[in-house]
């Protein structure tokens, strides 16, 4: 085999080097900075109401006061959850169980009938990447101001805009971690503690922790956490199909585009409604391009239905452009009747019959809840004895954990077998969320107990409030062990 010369050996093995070189692809893409315009219109008065409506709630509720105590305050030490003027306790877990299947069968109902609802108006992320970038708008101004301010150079009046920014955003972080906090300690008490800079080592690890969080991702990660951290994107499409309503671009009415004077005859021109301005592109936070179809960043918000029918109006042109829509409406042209007519199809109707099942089954359960709880437990010392002449006796220690924010008394019965009797009180007083014990002997008189020789025999106990306006009854089932 011919060997090259070896004048030819280095000037060859750089020339594959160099192609090597020009052939490497980079497996990182850098973040392009995304500034999003502002935007007005019903879409975005309704994602600021929304804003508005949930961060009332998120701040004010701490500050509630029930019965004398916090509205809703989740006491990890106590072990108890007080939700306005339910208390709830660890053996209640099955209830935030039932809460979080509810939340997920909602979030299934909702994405099948319109996508991505509570992503665009009412997620976390997108509440606060909305208050954050209001900030940014009021320090910097709008698209244009803040990315001639990001190109300038150092200078007092960026410094100035920039640090006041920073400011704006911490401070909105803490008071948010804060609040955060105020649900599992008495923000009241923590406000004290705050004044005096006394917070427990956990507290400052929570309060920095979530206000770090708010902080970086409404001021920094803002897109990145909805389309590389959040899951809900990813499972979507199983959830959607050509019925659901969704935002789309109506191409068939939009295409071809072109600038073009107010004046101008589109079709004269060959051109469709969309004048191609781009702005449907500058108001989405995730800076995608709707006009493409619908994409797994799109988060629903609308923006570009809000700005895209304000260029049609200000053209001329019919609105709707870009509306919500189904996959089936836009390819067929149908009407927004024969739209919503195919939005309630089976699936959703289940979806619906499912939740709505699951709410009221959760809310009569709430309703019909004790608010106590009692644990009967056999004397093991003994299963049974014979006392006097003949009676068989036999001893329970009863506990009474009392869930309601007043003391009460508890009365005690027993059924199951005939004959059978209490000797002991059958009353029991309960300090408020406190727990009572008392032990609890029942007798069986020789004759009934003849019967029954030899056998454990499955009895009821039935205890019932006094005190309370409402009377409530809880049954515990145990056994009476007669000795042969």
């Amino acid at each position: 085999m011919n060997q090259p010369p070896p004048s030819l050996v280095i000037p060859i093995r750089k020339q594959a080097a160099e192609a090597d070189q020009e052939t490497m692809v980079s497996l990182y893409e850098k973040q392009i900075k995304i500034y999003p315009r502002a935007v007005s219109g019903w879409y975005a008065r309704w994602r600021w109401g929304m804003v508005w409506l949930t961060q009332a709630v998120f701040y004010a509720l701490p500050w509630l006061q029930w019965n004398g105590r916090q509205a809703v305050l989740f006491d990890l030490t106590e072990r108890r959850f007080y939700v306005l003027g339910l208390v709830l306790h660890p053996q209640d877990f099955i209830y935030l169980a039932a809460l979080l299947v509810i939340s997920a069968m909602a979030l299934f109902f909702f994405t099948a009938v319109a996508g991505r609802l509570w992503c665009g108006y009412a997620c976390p992320q997108t509440v606060y990447t909305e208050i954050f970038l209001w900030v940014e708008r009021r320090l910097e101004g709008d698209r244009t101001a803040r990315m001639r301010l990001d190109a300038a150079p150092w200078g007092l009046e960026k410094l100035a805009r920039k640090s006041a920014k920073q400011l704006a955003w911490i401070t909105i972080g803490l008071i948010t971690g804060f609040t955060f906090v105020g649900y599992f300690t008495p923000i009241r008490t923590l406000l004290g503690e705050a004044m005096s800079l006394s917070f427990s080592p956990w507290e400052w690890f929570w309060v920095f922790f979530y206000g770090f969080a708010t902080y970086g991702n409404a001021g920094y990660l803002r897109e990145q956490v909805c389309k590389y951290m959040c899951p809900y994107a990813r499972f979507q499409s199983a959830l959607i199909d050509m019925d659901s309503l969704v935002i789309a671009y109506d191409a068939g009415r939009g295409e071809a585009r072109g600038s073009r004077s107010r004046k101008a005859d589109p079709k004269s021109l060959g051109l469709g409604d969309c004048i191609d301005c781009t702005l449907c592109v500058q108001v989405c936070p995730t800076g995608i391009d709707i006009r493409n179809g619908l994409q797994n960043e799109c988060i629903g918000c609308a923006a570009c239905i809000d700005v895209c029918d304000d260029v049609m109006s200000k053209m001329g042109y019919d609105t709707g452009l870009i509306r919500y829509s189904s996959g089936n409406g836009i390819v067929n042209t149908w009407s927004p009747k024969q739209i919503l007519r195919r939005v309630w199809r089976p699936r959703v109707l289940i979806y619906g019959a499912i939740l709505l099942a699951m709410s009221l089954a959760f809310v009569i359960s709430l309703s019909l809840r004790n608010g106590f709880v009692v644990d009967v437990i056999k004397d093991r010392g003994a299963l049974a004895r014979v006392v006097g002449r003949g009676v068989v006796e036999n001893v329970y220690r009863m506990q009474i954990t009392n869930g309601a924010e007043q003391a009460e008394q508890f009365s005690i019965s027993v059924s199951g077998l005939p004959g059978l009797s209490i000797v002991t009180p059958a009353l029991l007083n309960v300090d408020a969320l406190g727990i009572g014990s008392m032990p609890v002997r029942l007798e069986l008189p020789p004759e009934a107990a003849d019967a029954y020789r030899g056998q454990a025999h499955p009895i009821v106990f039935d205890i019932q409030t006094i005190q309370s306006g409402e009377t409530k009854t809880t049954h515990v089932k145990s056994t009476f062990f007669v000795p042969r």
